[in-house]
């Protein structure tokens, strides 16, 4: 039996008939939940690893549900939606999905995103003792337990912002182009998602560069990637 417990929150019986008997199949354990309230509850009394999220449900919409995880779990949320239009995306990343899979979607590439949210977790769990923390200024990430600080505070980082900043530490001082980045974070079916990156990334600098006068961790390198700085 696969481990990975998967939250199914689908209002559409059919569609969430598709999906549960693809989980099934492929050996997940899953629980399901067809509205907005039952699905907040759920995440927050089973914990699973991963929540599969259509946005349209008939309390509250699938954005709130995120937002409402998002104020006391980092678990990763992978929006199914039929919402296809840049705006609905980018306000759900912007909210604190990890991914995003339009309406209608093929089997196998439902099970290729969830693969690559395990590959992610997994990568999350398991850091080399050797580099156990990093130290960039104010900046200190401790990779073993999965917390990131600022002078002190802790910062309040999603999944998907983390890994980006793991990323960017790892290669303090290089230029990591677009597709880099999309390829180590999401896997080669994002390469060409740049308005997603820029989402988190603003994101991510805003929680990293409060104020104008602060230290820049993280430099834009206009139509390239994105580089991250050493600060003294």
């Amino acid at each position: 039996m696969n481990k990975t417990r998967i939250l199914v929150v689908e209002d559409d019986a059919p569609v969430r008939s598709l999906i549960t008997l693809t989980l099934k199949a492929h050996d997940y354990a899953y629980l399901t939940a067809d509205t907005g309230e039952s699905a907040v509850l759920a995440a927050a009394s089973h914990n699973p690893d991963i929540v599969l999220l259509d946005l349209g449900l008939p309390d509250i919409d699938g954005v709130e549900v995120i937002e409402r995880i998002r104020s006391w779990s980092n678990m990763p949320v992978i929006v199914i939606s039929a919402r296809s239009e840049d705006t609905d995306k980018i306000r759900a990343l912007d909210a604190g999905a990890d991914d995003y899979l339009t309406k209608p979607f093929s089997v196998d590439e439902l099970l290729a995103r969830l693969r690559v949210t395990q590959r992610r977790l997994a990568l999350l769990e398991s850091s080399a003792p050797g580099e156990s923390v990093f130290v960039n200024g104010q900046l200190r990430i401790d990779y073993a337990a999965g917390c990131v600080t600022l002078g002190g505070q802790e910062l309040h980082l999603t999944p998907i912002e983390y890994k980006l900043l793991c990323l960017m530490a790892r290669n303090t001082g290089k230029v990591l182009t677009h597709t880099f980045i999309t390829r180590n974070i999401w896997g080669t079916s994002w390469d060409n998602d740049i308005a997603s990156l820029r989402v988190f990334m603003a994101t991510l600098r805003r929680k990293l560069e409060s104020g104008p006068d602060g230290p820049q961790y993280i430099q834009t390198h206009v139509g390239v990637g994105y580089r991250m700085l050493k600060v003294e």
